[in-house]
């Protein structure tokens, strides 16, 4: 991922918990900047400076064994994020949804991103002017990505009969 020059809108400048286009423009500028330099995602912060999202995903960071994720105060609270917080409570994970800075990505052992085409993607490596971290995918990663993909299969085959 690339650290974005765009940030997500203040809540009180745009619908920031819609799905609309127009707040769709920033995220897509940023992708293409992110691919043009050899990455898949762009990372976006807000417009106070705190960790977002990516350009159609929200992060979740794994710190000390606990999911980290920041408050959807100016971003989509998506179903899938929704979905992987409730999967993890289920399996006793500490949640804490709260204010996140650039600088804690340095103390995140994990980080992944959710959405309806993500599902459930870990997150290796993130580059740029804010700051450049590594992560490696492991067991709370491993777990919601596969926790997930058997609820959604289960779905899909319940559609299907």
């Amino acid at each position: 991922m690339l650290w974005s020059r765009w940030a997500r809108p203040a809540p009180n400048t745009a619908p920031t918990k819609a799905k609309a286009s127009g707040l769709y423009m920033i995220c897509t500028i940023a992708k293409h900047e992110a691919e043009a330099q050899g990455c898949d995602d762009a990372l976006m912060l807000d417009w106070r400076g705190q960790l977002a999202e990516g350009t159609a995903a929200n992060i979740f960071l794994v710190i000390n064994g606990e999911l980290r994720t920041p408050t959807p105060d100016c971003f989509l609270n998506a179903i899938t994020r929704q979905t992987v917080i409730a999967l993890a409570r289920q399996r006793g994970i500490k949640i804490i949804e709260r204010a996140i800075m650039p600088n804690e990505l340095g103390k995140a052992d994990e980080v992944f991103l959710t959405g309806s085409a993500a599902e459930v993607t870990p997150v290796g490596e993130i580059i740029g002017a804010v700051g450049h971290y590594r992560f490696t995918p492991s067991t709370i990663c491993r777990l919601m990505w596969e926790d997930y993909d058997r609820l959604v299969g289960k779905k899909v085959a319940a559609t299907a009969a």
